[in-house]
């Protein structure tokens, strides 16, 4: 029989095939092929011994969070209480576009801004829009649940950004624990500690758990730039230009005429040296 796997704890995978759940595990030799199942991962599954015989091919996966077969990543990032960290947001972007996802950013606890930080905050959100990418905030409800209708889409971002929160917003009828904020850290608590998908508007929804560093060292220099799509508007001089170190660089000139964000290019900068 054939399902999609919607919930993964410890070594127990639920399998979803029509209306009807079952709980497996999986065949060893699934691990020793270096293909452990994921969370979105259609699945051959033996419905009598409850074991996966085979993962069907992936159109995409993430490895943090481990989610296969994503139409959609919301990016869910708290303004305050975590503070917001562009660093985190620029990488969390790279990754998703690398892997082929679309990204969609979703700003939280915006009421908890004074003005000044609104202000830059309209700025950074006017510049994400003006690069294609969908900026919402997490009050923006009616245009999330269109966007999730017959998605599976997941939810990645710093601990306590509100991903929980976020879910449990979009439909009532969940009830996914959430936690305060660590003062002395300035970030959240752990509350989510398994990958599951959960049915909302007629597509799926992951909360994952969150995280409050990631990285992109598996991707190439070309892979990290072709994400940084504003880059492409500058012709340099030099053809394969890295924009780091070359004279006359064009992509510098612009984040000196502030056409590019500061902010954008110094992380560009920064996942480039990793």
């Amino acid at each position: 029989m054939q399902g999609q796997i919607v919930k993964i704890i410890s070594n127990l995978f639920t399998i979803k095939a029509g209306n009807k759940l079952y709980d497996c595990h999986a065949r060893g030799k699934l691990r020793l092929n270096n293909q452990p199942p994921l969370v979105g991962d259609y699945c051959v599954f033996n419905v009598a011994d409850k074991y996966i015989l085979e993962l069907l091919p992936r159109k995409n996966y993430l490895n943090r969070p481990a989610i296969a077969n994503v139409d959609l990543a919301i990016i869910v990032t708290s303004l305050k209480a975590p503070d917001l960290v562009l660093n985190l947001l620029d990488k969390q972007l790279t990754i998703i576009m690398a892997n082929k996802i679309e990204p969609v950013i979703c700003f939280t606890k915006k009421d908890l801004l004074i003005r000044k930080e609104t202000k830059r905050i309209k700025k950074i959100t006017s510049y994400y829009q003006q690069l294609g990418i969908k900026v919402l905030f997490n009050t923006n409800c009616s245009q999330l649940k269109k966007l999730i209708k017959n998605k599976i889409v997941v939810l990645t971002g710093q601990t306590g950004a509100g991903k929980s929160s976020l879910v449990n917003t979009l439909d009532k009828s969940l009830t996914i624990r959430t936690n305060e904020i660590s003062k002395a850290l300035n970030r959240g608590k752990h509350t989510t500690t398994h990958v599951e998908l959960y049915p909302i508007n007629h597509g799926y929804i992951a909360d994952t758990p969150g995280f409050s560093a990631i990285d992109a060292q598996h991707l190439s220099a070309e892979e990290i730039k072709a994400t940084f799509i504003e880059f492409n508007k500058y012709q340099c001089p030099y053809q394969n230009c890295q924009h780091l170190a070359e004279p006359n660089c064009a992509v510098k000139e612009a984040v000196i005429a502030q056409k590019i964000l500061a902010s954008r290019y110094e992380n560009y900068c920064k996942m480039i040296k990793e």
